[in-house]
């Protein structure tokens, strides 16, 4: 659900017109447009060179790991997730709004990894390297875009940790 969406949503809820605030924000989503296309489409782009630079990142800070393990069917299974996480941020980004990750990505995430005794740390470590390579790649003022997505998923996902 986008930013535009939510905000119809909520006015239509509570019986009213969007208020003055709630228009900026559309109209701030609106001009915001272009760096947000441009920002899905460098992480699509680039998604098996951030997970692939994550992956190293999060070897070197755990090296005993099984994704590290010699395993290749463990790795692969990983690194496809981590590569899924970073779609759901750019549809996130594309949203403006972290709702695709409440929908989609987030539920039940964690308790799938503890039931495949994948150590929740190392994910919590794993997705935090990956958004250091975000954050690396698209520089700050972009970064500043995709770092609350990140954020979200690791407060959620990895509470605690």
């Amino acid at each position: 659900m986008s930013l535009v969406t939510q905000v119809i949503e909520t006015a239509d809820q509570e019986l009213r017109y969007p208020t003055a605030g709630e228009i900026w924000m559309i109209q701030n989503f609106c001009q915001s447009g272009d760096q947000r296309i441009q920002i899905a489409n460098t992480l699509a782009r680039n998604e098996r060179y951030l997970v692939e630079r994550g992956s190293q990142r999060f070897w070197q800070r755990c090296p005993n790991t099984p994704s590290n393990s010699g395993n290749l069917r463990k790795t692969n299974s990983c690194q496809r997730d981590q590569g899924w996480y970073i779609r759901l941020v750019a549809y996130c980004v594309l949203a403006g709004s972290q709702k695709p990750l409440e929908d989609i990505g987030t539920i039940g995430m964690k308790e799938m990894y503890r039931s495949l005794n994948i150590p929740i740390a190392n994910w919590a470590i794993a997705m935090r390297c990956i958004k250091e390579e975000v954050i690396s790649l698209l520089g700050e003022q972009d970064a500043v875009v995709v770092t609350p997505y990140f954020d979200h998923i690791i407060d959620t996902v990895f509470q605690g940790i």
